[in-house]
């Protein structure tokens, strides 16, 4: 069978170790004579799972035991509604930086629960770069400040982050989590869907500063809390157990790459090597964003035309490769370049775009 060039957004390209792995184990899972997708989540062959999933995470990302590491469901949509549900009280505001559609749906559920405001706002350049650290504006005492880390519609991401001070930063890091090294420490609260670097869908990681689960929100539904699912270990109702099977094997990957230490580094060079193509085609194909907000995991771009764009999908999809349609705000072409995507799958990319160009100029 040949794989394909898979460039999908998500749910997106997981490590081929990983697949041949779980194919391995698939009827049975640590010799259990039962699949993972049997176990009970009270066994002890899952409880091995899920603790090592935990550990794998705390490690590759130097969370220290001042966080909780909640693996929860909803996806990051749900956690839109979860945050400011638990950590917007009455007279206090919650401060949004807008960069693309996934903020501004985080918005927009924040609004329901409380007051809000927009710290930053890139909407009216339609989302072509991350506003300067000095131009966000939030009160002092904002009961926290959202950010996206990365955008993939639009193919923008932050390159650091700012000193919030006693204002909790949150981030939802659905998108490039583990890609990049970061300092958990400047955050409050992160969150990400696994389906683009984590794993399959199904999971959400939650990494929260334990001195922000509260305990005596009585007036939320007891799912939507917390502190529910710090007090179970994740365990109050039955989690997806096969998706953090799955998280579990990417984090013993991503650890066996080298950790995110060599993973950013190999990240780097895919999207560098897709974005030199892009600039050296002498406006043949153009990007979405600005040089200094470029992604690292999603490469947006345009052709001359609509015509033009659509012959390059046909014929890309011909030879191989999967997902590159860009999202319809913003049209052209888009390549997720996760962590699992491999360099020589971006190398065919690069060598495909510049023989169309050859070809179509």
């Amino acid at each position: 069978m040949t794989r394909a060039y898979n460039f999908n957004a998500g749910p997106a390209a997981l490590p081929e170790a990983v697949l041949e792995k779980a194919n391995k184990e698939w009827l049975n899972i640590n010799n259990s004579g039962m699949s993972v997708m049997e176990l009970s989540h009270r066994s002890k062959e899952y409880d091995a799972i899920h603790e090592k999933a935990k550990a794998l995470l705390k490690e590759l990302m130097n969370i220290s035991d001042e966080y909780e590491v909640l693996f929860l469901q909803g996806g990051a949509s749900l956690q839109f509604s979860m945050i400011p549900m638990n950590l917007l009280p009455e007279g206090k505001t919650a401060s949004y930086v807008l960069t693309g559609a996934w903020s501004d749906k985080a918005l927009k559920e924040a609004k329901k629960v409380g007051k809000t405001q927009i710290a930053a706002s890139t909407k009216d350049e339609n989302y072509t770069y991350i506003p300067a650290i000095d131009q966000l504006q939030y009160d002092e005492d904002a009961a926290y400040l959202h950010i996206t880390s990365n955008n993939t519609i639009y193919g923008t991401q932050w390159k650091s982050f700012p000193d919030t001070k006693n204002v909790p930063l949150i981030a939802d890091m659905s998108s490039d989590i583990l890609s990049t090294e970061i300092d958990v420490n400047q955050f409050s609260l992160i969150y990400a869907g696994a389906q683009k670097n984590l794993g399959p869908s199904g999971v959400t990681v939650v990494i929260i500063k334990k001195d922000l689960i509260k305990n005596d929100l009585t007036q939320l539904p007891t799912m939507l809390q917390y502190s529910t699912h710090a007090d179970s270990n994740s365990l109050y109702n039955t989690p997806p157990t096969l998706a953090i099977y799955l998280l579990s094997l990417v984090l013993e990957w991503a650890k066996e790459q080298g950790g995110v230490a060599a993973l950013q580094k190999e990240n780097e060079k895919k999207a560098l090597l897709l974005y030199n193509t892009i600039d050296e085609s002498e406006g043949f194909y153009k990007g979405h964003a600005r040089l200094d907000s470029r992604s690292y995991m999603n490469v947006t771009f345009t052709l001359p035309n609509e015509e033009l764009s659509k012959k390059f999908l046909a014929e890309a999809k011909a030879a191989g490769f999967v997902g590159l349609n860009g999202h319809r705000s913003v049209g052209g072409c888009r390549a997720s370049i996760y962590n699992a995507v491999p360099y020589e799958h971006c190398e065919k990319l690069a060598d495909f775009m510049k023989n169309f160009q050859l070809t179509n100029q």
